[in-house]
């Protein structure tokens, strides 16, 4: 399936954030490759939205080079990201940060 368009919801801002904040701690720098690394995933969706499992109702898409989900849905021609997540997490906390998004 072919979207024209992917968009990034507001919550998805503050996963990005939270796994920036994570990484830096670490080793400074790390953070930044990781929202870079995480942008360049969602964008790939434009050509591959569509084609990953269903988790939690949504599609999951795993990133390439950090341990996080992209959780999206398809409605029209459109991706909606509405959540990346860190994949060491309990289902039932991935569960409950994504009630009542998307």
């Amino acid at each position: 399936m072919r979207v024209r368009e992917v968009v990034i919801l507001r919550d998805v801002a503050e996963d990005l954030n939270d796994g920036k904040a994570f990484y830096d701690q670490s080793e400074p720098g790390v953070g930044d490759y990781f929202w870079d690394s995480l942008l360049g995933d969602m964008e790939s969706l434009v050509v591959y939205a569509g084609i990953h499992n269903r988790s939690h109702g949504l599609y999951r898409m795993l990133a390439r080079r950090f341990p996080y989900a992209v959780y999206y849905e398809i409605a029209d021609d459109i991706a909606y990201i509405v959540a990346v997540l860190p994949m060491c997490r309990s289902p039932g906390w991935i569960r409950k940060r994504l009630k009542g998004r998307g």
